[in-house]
């Protein structure tokens, strides 16, 4: 049975180049602004964001009984590692840029509750 159609493949291609596009002026601006660290914040989570896209793909494509080696396993930890990063990264900016150190300190633990609460959702619970 197919999943997704053309209409669902016209969405996921529409938001990358959306993605990329707004990345790509991130970049440009950060790096006119010689702001290296925010330059490399946006490529690093650019890239992270693409190989969590790719890694949920193949987990969509991965058939029910399609667990010959434990590539379905490989994949989720894959996937939650990315969302992780993808956590970290956005806590480690957004806390930055918080007034004083208690609403940081609130931020990084939403992190830390995200990363985990991911954990238990996806190796710990039994469907």
């Amino acid at each position: 049975m197919e999943r997704g159609g053309a209409g669902d493949a016209i969405l996921v291609r529409t938001g990358l180049v959306f993605v990329t596009l707004t990345s790509a002026v991130s970049a440009y601006r950060a790096a006119a602004a010689e702001d290296v660290v925010s330059a490399v914040f946006v490529a690093v989570s650019y890239s992270t964001l693409l190989l969590l896209f790719r890694s949920l793909r193949a987990y969509e494509r991965l058939l029910p009984g399609d667990d010959a080696d434990g590539r379905r396993r490989h994949l989720k930890r894959e996937v939650w590692a990315l969302c992780t990063l993808l956590t970290v990264l956005f806590a480690w900016k957004a806390a930055a840029a918080m007034p004083s150190w208690p609403v940081a300190a609130a931020v990084w633990a939403m992190a830390a509750l995200n990363a985990v609460g991911g954990f238990v959702a996806m190796f710990r619970r039994h469907p």
